[in-house]
């Protein structure tokens, strides 16, 4: 893949030093989509070409996206767009079993959707205008047909306008992969919270828990390859299923 020359954007900052300015457009134009997860970015000697710096300044701006998992190198095969991997990542809060003993991963049920101003809090966290408008959704997390998350999910609507009219029955287990199929939004990384609450009425009705018994909650608000955040979720699961997990290197 060739790329032509490139002017950086007017509002670059010049004070900056180049790599870093090569950095930053090269982010802005994998959120932009120019090149997509698991896709080769141009090869060194085309962005030093196109962005008129030398191999080393090209080199330092790539080595630091590689650091902050943007790209990642492939020996012999080039500089690729890393595609996050989200599949599994409540089982480090929690953890699931089929009726046979086996780790198993809950599927998806989406239970309602609305579009909605969101609360001040979230539109704060997806950094939203007052005037802007968010779809929610609510959805279950089953195995056996048995309820064992319950998660709301806030999206800006100007971001993920296709999802308003989507079949319910087409959203599917995994949320992201739909983000990008449907809406071209793709998650790159995000911040995650984690608190005990008891368990309301509502955790009660659809988890099929006890009123006031312990409930983990974890709070994530998603983000694009830009920083942006583009999703606020929590999901809520009862105690008795909950562990952390983490590797220490």
């Amino acid at each position: 893949m060739t790329m032509n020359s490139v002017s950086l954007p007017a509002q670059a900052d010049l004070r900056l030093p180049r790599y870093q300015l090569i950095r930053d457009d090269i982010v802005r134009r994998i959120a932009e989509g120019q090149w997509a997860p698991g896709q080769a970015i141009p090869t060194e000697s085309d962005l030093c070409t196109a962005y008129e710096v030398s191999i080393g300044t090209l080199r330092k701006a790539i080595d630091l996206l590689v650091a902050e998992g943007v790209l990642t190198r492939t020996q012999g095969k080039g500089t690729f767009v890393r595609r996050p991997r989200f599949d599994s990542s409540l089982f480090r809060f929690f953890r699931f079993k089929s009726a046979d003993g086996d780790p198993v991963q809950p599927t998806g049920k989406i239970l309602d959707r609305k579009v909605l101003k969101p609360s001040e809090a979230i539109r704060a966290a997806l950094q939203m205008k007052a005037s802007e408008t968010s779809i929610r959704l609510s959805r279950v997390r089953l195995i056996d047909s048995e309820p064992v998350l319950r998660e709301e999910i806030w999206l800006p609507r100007h971001r993920f306008g296709a999802l308003v009219t989507l079949p319910l029955d087409e959203f599917g287990d995994l949320m992201y992969p739909l983000y990008e199929r449907a809406c071209r939004q793709i998650v790159a990384s995000a911040k995650e919270t984690l608190t005990v609450e008891e368990a309301t009425s509502e955790d009660a009705a659809a988890l099929r828990v006890n009123v006031g018994s312990p409930i983990i909650v974890v709070q994530r608000v998603a983000l694009d390859f830009a920083g942006t955040p583009i999703e606020w979720r929590t999901t809520r699961g009862a105690a008795t299923g909950f562990q952390y997990q983490v590797d220490i290197r």
